[in-house]
């Protein structure tokens, strides 16, 4: 059967299956492994803001704190799988370099944030939940949308908490959420991440759009509501959204209408060739 012609639904999406676990390497597998493991989670700390939630770590998820983001990991008594960063915003003790710490140059290219995104797609996981990466600097906020947006292109799902609000991504596929007690006023916001995005669909919701297209450059899909018992759905034909939703709502179901190829590639572990001297 053609790529295009496989439908993949799960609460976890993937692309690659299980991974050898080494850190930096992409991961691998066949269909039969993907069928057979289940990706588990990964939780990943920022550095940011934490507002007044408390991140939710499930059981056997795989936690990787990224530079100061280690600060609220200790904190809360959560033990990190991994450790990275080039440590310049960590405010306790900078943890050794070793089997768990992975220490970065901080002329690099890639940031703190897509380096724990990669650490913890080559262990297997392909949904992501990441705290402390909303709210405080306007580029690392941007920049973490950006990354939900890199996850989705290759199958993946990442999902930023904070303040009451988590962001996500979407890619050739849908978010279909379960029908539960919407409170009024609280938004669901529909962003076209690449240049245009075709077939969007969004039944269930306040104002219900269908087949349509939506361009990066205009705001057509802000300040939507969910309906109360009302089950609802945010999809798309061809392209990549950006989906803002309340954090009370139900984890959406994470549909594909094709598998996706690809990994984000190895750990940046250099100084930038950029770096003028």
């Amino acid at each position: 059967m053609d790529d295009t012609q496989v439908m993949h639904t799960a609460r976890t999406a993937g692309d690659d299956g299980p991974a050898d676990g080494a850190v930096g390497t992409a991961a691998r597998g066949t269909a039969e492994d993907r069928r057979a493991v289940p990706p588990r989670p990964c939780v990943v700390f920022a550095a940011g803001e934490y507002y007044d939630g408390t991140p939710d770590v499930p059981a056997g998820a795989f936690v990787v704190a990224a530079d100061g983001g280690l600060d609220h990991a200790r904190a809360m008594g959560v033990a990190a799988d991994v450790v990275v960063g080039d440590f310049d915003s960590i405010g306790d003790a900078r943890p050794l370099a070793g089997e768990r710490t992975v220490v970065l140059p901080p002329e690099k290219d890639d940031p703190d944030l897509l380096s724990a995104l990669k650490i913890g797609w080559a262990a297997g996981c392909r949904e992501f939940h990441i705290y402390g990466a909303l709210g405080g600097r306007i580029d690392h906020t941007i920049s973490a949308i950006t990354l939900t947006a890199r996850l989705a292109r290759r199958g993946g799902v990442g999902y930023l908490h904070g303040d009451g609000t988590i962001v996500t991504a979407v890619c050739d596929g849908a978010l279909a959420f379960d029908a539960f007690d919407a409170r009024p006023g609280r938004m669901v916001s529909v962003f076209s991440h690449s240049d245009v995005s075709y077939g969007v669909d969004e039944p269930g919701l306040k104002y219900e759009l269908r087949d349509g297209t939506l361009h990066a450059d205009a705001v057509q899909g802000v300040s939507n509501e969910f309906r109360p018992g009302v089950a609802s759905a945010v999809s798309v034909r061809e392209g990549t959204l950006v989906v803002t939703f309340p954090a009370e709502a139900p984890r959406p179901r994470v549909t594909h209408w094709h598998a996706f190829r690809g990994d984000l590639g190895p750990l940046d572990t250099a100084v930038s060739a950029l770096l003028v001297h």
